[in-house]
């Protein structure tokens, strides 16, 4: 069932003070939720729910503002429930008249949410960061008319993966799956499996080759009789006992110069991605494309690739998601040496990729010595917002993390903006206010001066 319209009622209670009345005005969260509309979002996501079928769902700003908060302040969805009933600010923020001492709501029911909205909700939540930053006259058009464009990793919350623990973690998932569909599994090797799967790490260790192949011969043997075993007794499977027979005869069959290997049984999606960095040669996860202004250092498109496709060939999807977010395609656009091929005209954007080819124009070259800015960024967005583990089911997940740590960026820079802004205000007023009374006392001091000089 759709959501009830959040609306405050303004009616005040005899034992309980009003929020706005315990909070101070001046921190970010109130700015920031002042800022934003909510309306809008009442709009948009309620066409995702159905009319009288089940419960009312949870109020749409409520959920949108937990989600912003998650990322905003690094937390999981446990924890920044918790934090809600603790915070006087995250209430106000969510939308509360009044400070409440019990749950907003479970933590899964976010979960359940980000998969109703989906990454088109995520990007919608996104584009609502960048208009906010427009209302306040803090982004104008010719800011993002020039962005900087590159690609990073984003690492998935999987175990770093070998083959025996791969194997043996297929054969377990694929019993799992055999005796929830009701097919009685001859032997599920759950004891003998767990030893060889003990011996062969052991003798990895001590460089015992021969002897840890050994044991990974074993543990394959173990799952191909599974196999065999569930694809005698069950003719025609199911739709889950299908894909998990498929992606275990896929575990059983790779080898090293194996190609589109799968690295995790729970995301098979995950891809091995090498980025040439000292401290870690492979990365697991997904190649993310991020896009920043060059004025300003607003992240004004995010967007989660599937496999490892080459830089240059990510380039005509971010500038539609910039122009899905922003309302027009920027004009110019710099990448890096990754992009090489890709430069020239896509779209109306025009692409500069570093050390391709030589130019006498001098802001260009500017631009293009400039184009490391958004290396920091990224930074920002995986150790500060949540980007650097992404925690989220399936490649949707993927999409959502990624644009949801762009979206907890922009606020906290919007939040930091119009603190400076109002700041500045204060202290131009008390200018203004000092050079008045300095004109007014003026006469006063030149008359007591002459005064005692008269005397003496």
């Amino acid at each position: 069932m759709r959501a009830r319209k959040d609306t405050l009622s303004g009616q005040a209670e005899l034992f309980r003070a009003r929020l706005e009345n315990l909070i101070d005005h001046s921190h970010e969260l109130v700015t920031l939720a002042e800022r934003i509309d909510w309306a809008m979002f009442e709009s948009k996501f309620g066409a995702q729910f159905a009319e009288g079928v089940g419960r009312p769902a949870l109020p749409t700003r409520l959920m949108v503002a937990l989600q912003y908060l998650k990322y905003l302040y690094n937390e999981s969805d446990e924890n920044i429930v918790r934090r809600f009933i603790e915070n006087p600010y995250m209430q106000y923020f969510c939308g509360n008249e009044y400070f409440e001492h019990a749950l907003p709501c479970h933590p899964t029911s976010l979960v359940r949410w980000r998969r109703y909205i989906g990454h088109a909700g995520a990007e919608q939540m996104l584009r609502e960061t960048i208009d906010a930053a427009k209302r306040a006259e803090v982004v104008t058009d010719a800011q993002l008319a020039e962005v900087n464009i590159d690609t990073t990793v984003q690492e998935k919350a999987i175990k770093y993966p070998t083959d025996g623990a791969l194997v043996d973690t297929a054969r377990r998932m694929l019993v799992r799956v055999a005796i929830q569909q009701g097919v009685e599994v001859k032997q599920s090797y759950k004891f003998i499996g767990r030893k060889a799967l003990a011996m062969h790490c052991r003798l990895k260790h001590q460089k015992d080759r021969k002897g840890a192949c050994k044991y990974l011969r074993k543990l394959r043997t173990y799952l191909g009789r599974v196999i065999r075993d569930i694809e005698r007794k069950v003719k025609v499977p199911s739709a889950a006992l299908s894909y998990a027979l498929g992606l275990a005869k896929k575990i059983l069959m790779q080898r090293t110069g194996t190609k589109s290997k799968i690295y995790s049984v729970h995301a098979p999606e995950v891809q091995c991605i090498a980025k040439g960095k000292i401290h870690k040669k492979y990365e697991f996860g997904n190649k993310v494309s991020v896009a920043t202004t060059i004025k300003g250092n607003w992240v004004v498109g995010i967007n989660s690739l599937l496999g490892n496709p080459f830089d240059g060939h990510t380039v005509p999807d971010v500038l539609c998601q910039i122009k899905s977010v922003t309302g027009s395609y920027p004009k110019m656009a710099y990448c890096d040496r990754g992009y090489k091929g890709s430069e020239g005209h896509i779209f109306s954007t025009h692409v500069y990729v570093q050390g391709t080819k030589r130019t006498s124009d001098k802001k260009i070259k500017r631009r293009l010595k400039g184009r490391s800015a958004i290396e920091p960024i990224i930074g920002h967005l995986k150790h500060d917002y949540r980007m650097d583990r992404n925690f989220l089911l399936g490649f949707t997940g993927d999409k959502i993390n990624a644009l949801m740590a762009a979206c907890a960026f922009n606020l906290r820079k919007l939040a930091r903006v119009i603190f400076c802004l109002i700041f500045l205000c204060i202290m131009r007023a008390k200018v203004s206010v000092m050079a008045m009374l300095a004109r007014i006392m003026h006469p006063m001091i030149h008359y007591t001066s002459r005064s005692v000089l008269v005397s003496v």
